[in-house]
């Protein structure tokens, strides 16, 4: 099962480790060292125009991604919730 990021990107579910809202995600000190580093790493794609509505941390063997994504998390969450349905 594979959840649908925007823009032509799309990720295992199993590898989805958090859904961030980036609304109250930045309000978390552990959150923006988090973004800090992975973006420090390059480990961020960035799926929006003007600003991120979502953060969608993944993780595989070549380690930790960050999509940042104009979808909500209410969007991303429906999509999941309809992947597991199938």
């Amino acid at each position: 099962m594979y959840l649908h990021l925007g823009q032509d990107y799309i990720v295992p579910l199993q590898s989805v480790v958090a859904v961030f809202d980036m609304d109250t995600a930045t309000a978390s000190k552990r959150t923006v060292r988090l973004v800090e580093r992975l973006q420090d790493e390059g480990r961020i794609i960035e799926l929006y125009e003007d600003l991120p509505r979502a953060g969608v941390l993944c993780e595989n063997a070549l380690g930790e991604t960050l999509y940042l994504t104009s979808l909500s998390p209410q969007a991303l969450q429906r999509r999941a919730e309809k992947a597991y349905a199938i």
